[in-house]
């Protein structure tokens, strides 16, 4: 089961789709990852993607992040900050459509191919996607598909293929509970290929 660009589309979409219910609201008040505000998590989500999209074409040989981050205006509105996540989104798909098939970059997770960056991406939106309708009182729908290989490929470990796959993404990234089944708390995704 392949992640592709395609999916973190699909990925993107919903969440953008889920989250414009919100957009007259302000979100600089409402809860998002962590200590983050709706507004900062929008922000470090475009950052995230367009970080990856750095890190495919920089190929750094140690583990680390390219040397930039990338911000939105202060005065961009929720509209325009969920522009800003899907334009990450649209630089990492292209990078990741043109990466050689053979890329290799380091991660600060370990040493990722582009099917392990389209699922970091993945990764990335729903579960800050989530974060942010969470504090905004909207539900996001993801394609189950989508949360399927994305499981399959960063979350090899978790055996939860009895539970919807979208509910089975948030206990793995420790975002809800499953009965009879341990805390998912210091979650780590595997970026590296499956076969390393």
């Amino acid at each position: 089961m392949t992640i592709t660009p395609d999916d973190l589309d699909a990925a993107v979409a919903s969440v953008v789709s889920g989250l414009d219910k919100a957009s007259s609201r302000d979100w600089s008040s409402a809860p998002g990852t962590g200590e983050l505000n709706a507004w900062r998590t929008a922000e470090h989500l475009g950052d995230c993607l367009i970080s990856y999209a750095g890190l495919l074409i920089a190929r750094p040989s140690t583990p680390r992040f390219v040397c930039f981050e990338s911000v939105a205006d202060k005065a961009a509105t929720p509209s325009e900050m969920l522009e800003f996540i899907t334009v990450g989104t649209g630089i990492l798909g292209a990078t990741l459509r043109t990466a050689a098939p053979d890329v290799r970059a380091c991660h600060p997770s370990g040493r990722a191919d582009t099917e392990g960056f389209a699922g970091m991406g993945c990764v990335e939106v729903l579960v800050h996607g989530e974060d942010m309708a969470r504090g905004l009182d909207v539900t996001l729908d993801p394609p189950r598909d989508v949360c399927s290989r994305v499981l399959a490929r960063m979350f090899s470990d978790v055996d939860a293929t009895d539970v919807d796959p979208w509910t089975a993404l948030l206990w793995a990234t420790d975002r809800t509970d499953l009965p009879g089944r341990p805390s998912r708390a210091g979650w780590q995704w595997r970026g590296a290929p499956l076969g390393d």
